[in-house]
């Protein structure tokens, strides 16, 4: 009798090495993944647990009087926050208006133009800046403006802030520069385009939405610095009357009032702390929604 060898299968030893290494694969990127997701948890939780918190305290406080009234002074009760609210949007505003034109052009010139030494240096000078503590910006802006008009002032309080936002728009600038295929370049300047062209046509509007998202960052960072603020703006209990004068902010009236023991105030910091969080929020939510419709 013949037996037909096309009916037999057989597994040879190579197949069987092949399902153990691959099961073995498996399990290992199971278990990364699993480890990954843990780590992820672990790192989200505090931040959930601190903004339910905030929110519990400060949510009592909110009313219109504490975004129209002045803070109440010591022993008093009622006010509210709106001379620290228009004071952290002016003195926040001056740093942005101040980093982000120097930030993007010095990270359009590290990524189109640059090259050699001195672009290493400069995104070495800028990662070394972006860890530099921010009280010390602080006193960079009292050295400068402070002691040279001779008063505390939103614009000293802006200094300082851009100090801080600067380094963190030029990375996140350049990296999003980076990002851009060559390719795009390449075809760009093979139909006639200039570079400057290039890069002011073709590839800032591919990059703007992780520009606009990085610039997000540093207002968000910038809007919670206190230090550098007590150093420059300081602080008042009154409306701002220039951005040459004393200037009061949210995050040096939470500093101010956390520490305070009228039970008032120590309630009107939370809800400054409530609204500092909604604030930086808006701030990121503005910038999905300018994004999107950039992409469209």
């Amino acid at each position: 009798m013949s037996i037909n060898q096309n009916q037999l299968v057989f597994d040879s030893p190579t197949q069987g090495l092949s399902r153990s290494y691959t099961s073995k694969r498996s399990l290992f990127g199971i278990a990364m993944t699993t480890l990954a997701a843990t780590c992820l948890i672990l790192s989200i939780l505090p931040l959930f647990f601190v903004i339910i918190y905030v929110i519990i305290k400060g949510i009592s406080r909110l009313s219109l009087d504490l975004f129209t009234a002045l803070p109440p002074a010591a022993g008093l009760s009622g006010g509210g926050v709106g001379n620290a609210i228009l004071g952290t949007l002016i003195v926040v505003g001056i740093g942005a208006l101040i980093s982000v034109p120097f930030g993007i052009l010095a990270a359009i010139y590290l990524s189109e133009f640059g090259s050699g030494k001195i672009v290493g240096s400069v995104r070495f000078a800028t990662n070394v800046l972006s860890g530099v503590p921010s009280i010390i910006a602080g006193i960079f802006a009292y050295g400068i403006i402070v002691l040279t008009t001779k008063t505390f002032s939103a614009v000293a309080g802006g200094v300082a802030l851009a100090v801080l936002m600067l380094p963190i728009i030029v990375r996140t600038t350049d990296e999003a520069l980076q990002i851009v295929p060559q390719d795009v370049r390449w075809a760009s300047v093979g139909i006639g385009a200039s570079q400057y062209h290039t890069v002011l046509r073709v590839v800032l509007p591919a990059a703007l939405p992780a520009i606009l998202t990085g610039v997000t960052l540093a207002v968000a960072r910038a809007s919670g610095e206190t230090a550098p603020l007590i150093f420059t703006a300081l602080f008042t209990y009154f409306w701002p009357s220039g951005i040459w004068s004393a200037t009061p902010s949210l995050a040096v009236l939470i500093y101010n009032f956390a520490s305070s023991p009228f039970q008032d105030q120590q309630e009107l910091a939370w809800a400054a702390s409530l609204i500092l969080v909604l604030l930086v929020l808006l701030t990121s939510i503005l910038a999905r929604w300018a994004t999107r419709k950039i992409i469209n």
